[in-house]
């Protein structure tokens, strides 16, 4: 039974609210499984399995898949795609209220570092991983399917138009590369852009450590506030005191009237720290 078939027979409605479109192209499916080195010893954090056609593919290679689904409608086909996988765990709910080490520990019995592959909804995929990341779950790799610009945005360069706070904080928890395009018409039903797949991988000791990780945060925002502003007056925002943020620019020989977006992330680290020793 394809696709299309099998949501007949459910009776199954797309809900715009939840961003699903599902993958269609059996290629596409192991072309995503070998994005993510996945192997028998891998447990897979699957978030949004659709129709489970990635779930598939994946517990045919896995240790273990774990998929957090948020639509009740979608779950008898999950469970129906899935039956025989004594491999597979399905939870509904809402991932970012979940987390993932207590979920493969209810589910496994026993803690255990994961991967996260999935075609994410586009409306969640940035507070997702930074969800994922903020929160120093136990995770080796995360293998995402987002929409096109926002992969672009991932792994910009300083400088460029694309390159933003959501670039620096993803930058400053893990190393992002783009792996491969993926145009519209390889789901259903089919979106009005093209999705790119992600690979992210979280670094097992931060080669750049912010001292105050909430200040640093708070300072990439502000840069990137109004990204035609100079540091001198974006920085404002964060209503420091205008000494001690000059004192800062002059120790880490940053000039105040660059603006946030011509900063690496080592420049953000080492202002923050610099903001942090002085306050």
């Amino acid at each position: 039974m394809n696709l299309r078939d099998t949501l007949q027979k459910h009776n199954f409605k797309f809900k715009k609210k939840f961003g699903q479109n599902f993958i269609t192209d059996g290629n596409l499916l192991q072309k995503i499984v070998d994005a993510g080195d996945v192997g028998p010893e891998d447990v897979i954090i699957e978030v949004g399995p659709g129709a489970a056609t990635l779930t598939k593919a994946l517990a045919q290679r896995a240790k273990a898949v774990i998929a957090i689904e948020i639509d009740h409608d979608l779950i008898p086909i999950i469970e129906e795609t899935m039956e025989g996988f004594d491999n597979f765990y399905l939870v509904q709910g809402d991932a970012l209220e979940l987390n993932l080490d207590d979920l493969i520990v209810e589910k496994l019995g026993a803690p255990h570092r994961c991967k996260v592959v999935a075609n994410l909804p586009y409306y969640i995929t940035t507070p997702l991983v930074m969800h994922f990341l903020e929160q120093g779950f136990s995770i080796d790799r995360i293998v995402i399917m987002v929409q096109k610009e926002v992969a672009e945005r991932f792994a910009a360069n300083p400088g460029k138009k694309d390159y933003g706070a959501i670039t620096v904080s993803l930058n400053y928890y893990g190393a992002v590369r783009n792996a491969f395009t993926v145009p519209r018409q390889m789901f259903t039903p089919q979106p009005d852009v093209d999705s790119a797949v992600v690979d992210i991988q979280p670094w097992v000791e931060k080669p750049l450590q912010a001292k105050d990780e909430n200040l640093f945060h708070r300072l990439v925002k502000a840069a990137f506030g109004q990204r035609r502003k100079t540091l001198n007056n974006a920085l404002k925002t964060m209503q420091l005191d205008s000494a001690l943020v000059q004192s800062a620019l002059a120790q880490c020989e940053i000039d105040g009237t660059r603006r946030g977006e011509t900063l690496s992330v080592a420049e953000f680290v080492a202002l923050s720290n610099a903001i942090s020793e002085m306050q």
